[in-house]
């Protein structure tokens, strides 16, 4: 079996393969257009579609804006559509700065973008084109979702789930910062808050219906989430039923950006903590994970294979991920350019490639 990492950075993209998942060949930066200008754009997501194995890419270029590349051999060519993939109907008087997350849902072509403004688009040929979803756009509450400090975007998109033995074809999950998490249970056509029990600490109602800034939910096997927020770390079973409840006792500090889960179990997950909202480094200038193996009742560090010098590069939101294989595979990079991945059977991390610029998003699969 091999393994495919898809590795975005601030100037560029990088993919690496692996045949054991501790030694691993890396190319790039890949070279997107002719001119080899989007080769060395920004990019800020990655995804790679479970059943298809096409690659999409999130690109911004500094001279002709955000657009969305595709590559269908594994990323050894990439194509970028004729017309803007994603672009907001003129009646919105929005304009797209960034994709934020893809997603993909049950059917193989359908692919969801997370975006900058707050929108949420939905593709259904593999991600060519992209339509906005105009209800989660003319919802109520839009006014009111302010620019958290990375901007105004949808980050986290999770179709098929609302919760532990709420998962059906029609349910999709996002967050955002600052808006919090939303729910809709009729394939987007309605949405609704699910906040209870996250804190907003920097609103006058610490526990408001909306406006969190929930910084990454990852979702469990079972439906679950577990979510990182500006301060305070979470687990749900149901958000819209039972709310959330913090489960950061043990962690070093309760900030922090990327929440992973295992993709088997529902009560394990990775969490990567930051030392505050002001200061934007590793916990105790360490590089290090943390894991819970029993829901967030308690973590332990997972440290073997990573510098024991100090450390100053963090792990981005969506900059760590799982490859969902049978025996899963984690991977993290940061903002150092340094990657490292490790498996369920082993709680040693491999450098995977070092010195890369600022690393952004990481996605892995078999292939």
């Amino acid at each position: 079996m091999a393994y495919l990492l898809v590795i975005g950075t601030r100037k560029g993209l990088f993919t690496a393969r692996s045949e054991d998942r501790r030694t691993w060949e890396v190319t790039g930066p890949h070279r997107l257009d002719e001119a080899n200008d989007a080769g060395m754009s920004p990019v800020y997501t990655v995804g790679i579609n479970p059943r298809t194995k096409r690659l999409l890419a999130g690109t911004e270029s500094w001279h002709f804006g955000p657009s969305v590349w595709h590559s269908d051999d594994l990323g050894a060519t990439w194509t970028e559509p004729p017309s803007p993939p994603i672009a907001f109907p003129e009646d919105t008087d929005g304009s797209l700065t960034r994709a934020w997350q893809f997603a993909f849902g049950a059917d193989p072509d359908t692919v969801f973008a997370g975006v900058e403004p707050h929108a949420l688009f939905r593709s259904s040929d593999g991600g060519d084109s992209f339509e906005l979803v105009r209800s989660l756009w003319d919802h109520p509450h839009r006014v009111n979702w302010m620019p958290g400090a990375g901007g105004a975007a949808i980050h986290t998109v999770l179709p098929g789930t609302l919760g532990a033995g709420r998962q059906s074809p029609e349910a999709i999950t996002v967050a955002m910062s600052t808006g919090g998490v939303y729910q809709s249970e009729d394939d987007g056509a309605s949405w609704t808050p699910t906040n209870r029990g996250i804190s907003a600490g920097f609103l006058p109602d610490e526990e408001p219906e909306y406006g969190q800034c929930v910084h990454k939910v990852a979702a469990a096997p079972d439906g679950s989430f577990y979510a990182q927020n500006h301060h305070g770390v979470y687990r749900s079973a149901n958000p819209a039923v039972d709310g959330w409840n913090r489960i950061e006792e043990g962690l070093p500090t309760d900030f922090g950006f990327a929440m992973v889960a295992h993709p088997h179990d529902p009560d394990t997950a990775l969490n990567f903590p930051v030392i505050s909202q002001e200061v934007h480094l590793p916990a105790g200038y360490r590089l290090g994970a943390y894991r819970t193996e029993d829901g967030g009742r308690t973590w332990r560090a997972v440290n073997e294979g990573l510098p024991e010098e100090p450390y100053f590069g963090i792990v981005l939101r969506d900059a760590a991920c799982t490859d969902g294989a049978r025996v899963p595979g984690f991977y993290f990079g940061t903002r150092s350019g340094d990657v490292y991945a490790t498996t369920d059977d082993d709680d040693r991390w491999n450098l995977v490639t070092a010195h890369l610029p600022d690393v952004l998003c990481v996605r892995a699969t078999e292939v």
